[in-house]
């Protein structure tokens, strides 16, 4: 054994080595330049229970199929109250069905009248999960939290559209026009048919106070809703857009690879790989619900980029929320603008330090709470006048 004060020999650098000491960070993690910026809360819950998982975008959407709760995430949504009825039912779509949730108050009858309830507004909701995942669990006690805070005056009807890449776009839209016209008019004609459905009347619902809102992916479907609504001259209250993907023509290259170079939206570079959502989730979910058939700069590419519609006069009144901690903030504010330069009517609320899914940590995140709040309110105001 080497004794101290004897002379070596060698290499010196060899003789200094040390044990290898390197810990990288956990698969999905927040990156280290991010996390102080983001809610403390959810950084907590986000290290004890995203960090070092893995998400739906690391594997095939096949692969996911077959087990999705491998793959899901699911914490920090608050428990909605119980209500009067919720049930379901099948609405027709274009080669088959899908169902529809109804969660219904109850009735309040005018002047102590028992045969003659009041008309009640109409809320549609349409689900996140960037068109691929998601169904009638997701917002189940949102559509129930709202039914109750409307205080008998709101039915929420929560629409299960089929999902890419096994029904690609335009599906996913098709199927939630087809549901917004089942409880609205007899069938989607343009101009629609001035006729009372068999919806309206079942429901007791008053068709000049109708809603349609929705997270992310529901957020992109209703604001393309609310554009038809317009062309059909349907009379529309009020669009809820929380966290809307709005443009997927200008972020991605036409096969879907994220357009790092020329994206004009400077949080997608910035936020790049925030937690949550990232520009390579985001990627995902192109490739898979455009497919190989992205519409091209046409009449119809807005359905896939709303951004990109010809016309944002006279639209409904928009209630839209941005995430600062999210890639898609700047193309939601964008939104927001077009809206507003155009004499549309628009509330933007930013919410700060929040991630994209904030709106579904209503349980523990204040940004859900407020955004919870903030909808009540709003509908409250519209609904009303």
């Amino acid at each position: 054994m080497f004794q101290p004060g004897e002379t070596q020999v060698g290499n010196r650098v060899l003789h200094d080595l040390k044990p290898l000491f390197n810990v990288p960070p956990l698969h999905n993690s927040i990156p280290p330049q991010l996390a102080h910026r983001f809610d403390p809360v959810f950084v907590d819950y986000y290290n004890k229970y995203n960090a070092g998982r893995l998400y739906f975008d690391d594997v095939p959407i096949h692969e996911y199929r077959q087990n999705p709760l491998k793959y899901t995430i699911a914490y920090g949504r608050a428990q909605g109250p119980d209500i009067y009825r919720i049930t379901e039912q099948k609405c027709p779509v274009k080669g088959g069905e899908i169902t529809v949730r109804i969660f219904e108050p109850a009735p309040i009858f005018e002047n102590g009248n028992d045969r003659k309830p009041m008309k009640r507004a109409a809320y549609i909701n349409f689900h996140g999960g960037c068109w691929l995942l998601g169904g009638l669990a997701s917002d189940h006690d949102f559509c129930k939290f709202l039914v109750d805070q409307l205080s008998g005056h709101m039915v929420v009807f929560d629409v299960d559209y089929r999902l890419a890449p096994e029904y690609p776009f335009p599906i996913p839209i098709e199927d939630s026009w087809a549901a917004f016209c089942w409880v609205r008019i007899e069938k989607p004609h343009f101009p629609p048919k001035r006729v009372r459905t068999q919806k309206i009347e079942e429901f007791n619902i008053d068709p000049d106070r109708f809603v349609v809102g929705g997270v992310s992916a529901g957020g992109h479907l209703a604001s393309v809703v609310s554009h038809m609504c317009r062309d059909a001259a349907i009379p529309l209250q009020l669009q809820v857009l929380c966290v809307p993907i709005c443009d997927l023509h200008n972020t991605f290259t036409e096969d879907g690879e994220f357009d790092r170079e020329n994206c004009p939206y400077a949080s997608y570079k910035e936020m790049e790989f925030s937690a949550g959502m990232t520009a390579a989730r985001m990627s995902y979910c192109h490739k898979y619900f455009l497919g190989q058939h992205r519409p091209s700069l046409s009449d119809e590419a807005w359905k896939a980029s709303p951004i990109l519609a010809p016309n944002f006069r006279d639209l409904a009144a928009a209630l839209i929320f941005t995430a600062e901690m999210d890639p898609l903030r700047d193309e939601g504010e964008a939104y927001a603008a077009k809206m507003r330069a155009a004499g549309s009517e628009v509330e933007l609320v930013r919410m700060t330090a929040a991630p994209h899914s904030f709106a579904m940590l209503d349980g523990i995140l204040e940004s859900g709470k407020m955004y919870n709040r903030k909808v009540v309110q709003t509908l409250r105001e519209k609904l009303s006048q």
